[in-house]
């Protein structure tokens, strides 16, 4: 049994402080007001600290110059790094890819997910920013790679568009749906863009499978992003990235998620990618219970300015606040979740409680994570401890102690 006395809790409807929390086994065994231990428990004081429930990435690319697409198993080295930044739980994510390369890091989420390794962070399914996107708004994604949702669905070789053409004897979009089913479990979500041809279709084919559809990389208008909704998509990737910006008489794909409550939000949270006002603006739109932060990192995440990595196996620089591909086209971040709660309680002003929610249980909540993202008796005890100046102190998965500061490495604990 584990102690941790002193912290301010930050519960789902309040903080707690000072605050005890008490941890049996993987579980939180209680949650009460700050009282002197007794007993043969293991008592860790934290006084002047923070304990939230562990942050959860639904969209990360890679850190530490690890890329999710990588040769060998990025996704258990992503898994042993990312507690660092107070990660418990994350979707291992995709650029488009062929099908050998989506093979072999779904194989990969697979191991790691049924055998976790000690002292990691969960392996959560993985998002597929997958090869259904509009090649107008592809981004860092690679043209090549591109397909169409019809020739999927069809069976045939079809590219995305003239923009996402590929050489004769690549592989054929359906190749791409059959690693998926192949790998069912294991793929939880798949952004795509429903106004291509097809699109509709494969967001209820994904939907019927289990699959959790996110609208992005898109331009699709106000109406065909409803109607992707009503087929079943439930996320958006990204918002206001790689769509057209939100205008007062076309509000298209952006206003659609804004205004649309059965629909959720990612936003990347680094001040970069979407101004603090306009995180601010959806934030109170779509309310803290409807809107995921992500970072959308890449291998760069965690590195100093300048440094290169790798995504998808195309060569990135960090400069400016975020990734580069070599012709300037943005490529993700270099944001960790730490830095982006930081952000949502200094630079937008969010509560604490409000934070802790965009970061932890709203995605747990839309990935249907039950007893994760919380503080509460019964709930996992994912939990970081941050000190007054939200920087990680520790992080625990499953009541394991698996980052502390004081070693600089989750592998010396």
């Amino acid at each position: 049994m584990i102690v941790l006395s002193g912290a301010a809790l930050v519960l789902p409807d309040r903080i707690l402080s000072p605050g005890t929390l008490v941890i049996d086994g993987d579980r939180i065994a209680e949650v009460r007001p700050d009282a002197p231990s007794a007993g043969p428990h293991s008592l860790f004081a934290f006084h002047g600290h923070y304990i939230l429930p562990g942050f959860i990435d639904v969209h990360t690319h890679g850190a530490d110059g690890v890329d999710t697409l990588d040769e060998g198993d990025p996704v258990a080295l992503l898994a042993r790094q990312l507690p660092r930044y107070g990660v418990t739980g994350f979707c291992p994510t995709t650029v488009a890819c062929a099908p050998d390369a989506l093979r072999r890091v779904l194989d990969c989420v697979r191991s790691a997910r049924g055998t976790p390794m000690p002292r990691t962070a969960r392996v959560l399914p993985a998002h597929l920013e997958s090869n259904f996107v509009n090649p107008d708004y592809r981004g860092a994604q690679p043209a090549p790679c591109l397909r169409s949702p019809r020739a999927a669905l069809d069976g045939t070789s079809e590219a995305a568009g003239e923009r996402g053409a590929h050489p004769p004897g690549d592989f054929a979009a359906c190749d791409i749906l059959r690693e998926i089913e192949r790998a069912s479990p294991d793929v939880g979500i798949v952004t795509l863009a429903p106004e291509l041809d097809g699109g509709l279709d494969l967001v209820r084919w994904l939907v019927s499978r289990g699959h959790r559809v996110s609208l992005g990389h898109s331009a699709a208008s106000y109406d065909e992003a409803r109607a992707a909704i009503a087929a079943g998509a439930q996320q958006a990737t990204h918002l206001f990235n790689r769509m057209p910006p939100l205008n007062h008489r076309v509000p298209g794909l952006a206003g659609a998620v804004l205004t649309t409550d059965e629909i959720a939000a990612e936003i990347i949270c680094d001040g970069f990618h979407v101004h603090p006002a306009l995180v601010q603006a959806a934030i109170a739109a779509k309310r803290p219970s409807r809107v995921l932060a992500i970072t959308d990192a890449t291998a760069l995440a965690g590195l100093p300015a300048g440094s290169r990595g790798r995504l998808g196996g195309r060569e990135i620089t960090a400069g400016g606040g975020t990734a580069l591909l070599e012709d300037g086209t943005i490529a993700g971040s270099t944001l960790t979740m730490d830095r982006a709660f930081q952000m949502l309680v200094g630079r937008i002003g969010l509560s604490l409680v409000d934070a802790a929610m965009l970061c932890a249980t709203t995605p747990a909540r839309e990935l249907g994570l039950v007893g994760c993202g919380l503080l509460a008796p019964g709930a996992l005890a994912d939990l970081v401890v941050l000190d007054a100046n939200f920087e990680v102190i520790q992080t625990y998965v499953g009541g394991q102690l698996v980052y502390a500061r004081n070693t600089g490495a989750a592998d010396a604990v």
